[in-house]
């Protein structure tokens, strides 16, 4: 596994480009067709399941309620990147706030790599929940590893590469903590979600 300052200077470099690519294209811009409906949905839960979706949610709600003031995450290491992520049918992301120093591999609930948060009317960002992302290069290199990254028992996407956000293929756990998804607790869109009143300042 690489350091982390040499996984920061990669980040920066994609993020850059990402960030370029984002100055060109509408914030507002539908996700690419391979990836538009990927995670839009849960399947049926088993009782177990029922209670390790249940367990991660509320450690993620207590671990970040601290962050419903964008400020003490801004604080903490966070700040935007992408703007406001949207995307057709399925519905949108909102606004990704990244901590750079977290991206390390390392999967703990309690410290997520994202936070992210949804515009309001007010001029506010309301946090709605977190993201976990790892690089997949980097996961897969490990011969401990035979299967994507696992938390708690919530499987993570496949991102591939290309993608929207210039950045290698990455996997990523959507934990919609703090706004109900009707679709699940762990996909990647947010039916309910908007970024209309995003107009791409930064608090």
């Amino acid at each position: 596994m690489k350091p982390i300052k040499s996984l920061n200077n990669k980040l920066r470099y994609f993020l850059m480009t990402a960030l370029v690519l984002m100055s060109i294209l509408p914030s507002s811009a539908p996700a690419q067709t391979s990836h538009a409906h990927m995670g839009t949905e849960e399947t049926e839960l088993t009782p177990e399941q029922k209670t390790a979706r249940s367990a991660l949610v509320k450690i993620v709600r207590e671990s970040t309620e601290r962050f419903k003031d964008v400020a003490q995450a801004q604080a903490e290491g966070y700040s935007l990147v992408f703007g406001c992520v949207s995307g057709d049918s399925a519905g949108a992301m909102g606004m990704h706030y990244l901590n750079g120093n977290l991206l390390n591999g390392a999967l703990d609930p309690t410290r997520p790599q994202i936070v992210i948060y949804e515009p309001t009317k007010d001029g506010k960002l309301k946090l709605i929940g977190a993201d976990f992302l790892v690089f997949a290069d980097e996961w897969n290199k490990d011969p401990k590893h035979t299967g994507p990254p696992e938390l708690m028992g919530q499987l993570f996407h496949l991102f591939d590469a290309p993608n929207r956000f210039g950045l290698p293929a990455f996997y990523t756990l959507h934990v919609w903590a703090w706004k109900d998804n009707p679709n699940g607790a762990f996909v990647n869109w947010h039916p309910n979600v908007s970024c209309e009143q995003f107009s791409g300042q930064t608090p």
